[in-house]
């Protein structure tokens, strides 16, 4: 009887603590980049609004990102952030929300984008322990190289230039004639599907939402 109590008290225990969560929510023009040193996972097709956050001290990559109107003609074009940290201290299941200063819309988006200047709310206006660092990394392989779990920082210049020098580091095999043309048309396939990804982002992003949810439609039946 002893036992059974002690299991359902584990038990009750666990899904308390569970349900301590807290919430970080973000406008449709910022997306999520990584978490404490994990690259978070998105797609084209939706935006990740919510990030679920155990008690404790998260450092998360987060980019401004929207689409413009162009004022010379009726076409849109996208402007992007480089990836800044917020250090954000959890200490209890509280709804956080990240807003632009000045307020949603973004009343400069190029202006903003070149050094986004954010906050962070709490749903009960209580304080916020939270820091916010720039970075002037243009490439979202590197931001897992900003976190250590050990909390030590990392010069985003000295990840950046590390990352580019380990990139350079490996020699170019050159191939023996019986494979070259193999190679060469993996190589040609490679380059053909990272442009078709490119376009295809391209037309989505130009898209209405009815076409878009009409594409999706159609895209979940071919898989």
């Amino acid at each position: 009887m002893k036992s059974i109590r002690t299991i359902t008290a584990l038990l009750t225990l666990l899904a308390s603590s569970s349900c301590l969560a807290a919430t970080l929510t973000i406008p449709m023009s910022f997306e999520y980049l990584a978490i404490d040193g994990q690259k978070i996972k998105t797609n084209i097709f939706t935006h990740k609004a919510d990030l679920q956050l155990q008690p404790g001290s998260h450092k998360i990559a987060i980019r401004y990102s929207d689409m413009v109107e162009d004022d010379y003609s009726d076409s849109e074009y996208r402007v992007e952030s480089s990836p800044f940290i917020v250090t954000l201290d959890v200490n209890g299941d509280y709804q956080y929300h990240l807003l632009p200063v000045g307020g949603i819309p973004v009343k400069d988006p190029n202006t903003f984008s070149k050094s986004p200047k954010v906050i962070i709310k709490r749903g009960d206006n209580g304080a916020v322990d939270y820091q916010v660092k720039q970075t002037d990394f243009t490439e979202e392989s590197f931001v897992s190289q900003l976190f250590t779990r050990n909390k030590q920082d990392i010069d985003p210049k000295m990840a950046a230039t590390a990352a580019t020098s380990k990139g350079n580091a490996a020699p170019i095999p050159q191939p023996q004639d019986p494979i070259t043309h193999a190679t060469s048309n993996n190589t040609t396939s490679t380059q053909s599907s990272k442009e078709a990804q490119k376009m295809l982002k391209y037309w989505w992003e130009q898209a209405d939402a009815p076409t878009r949810k009409a594409f999706m439609g159609w895209a979940i039946q071919q898989m």
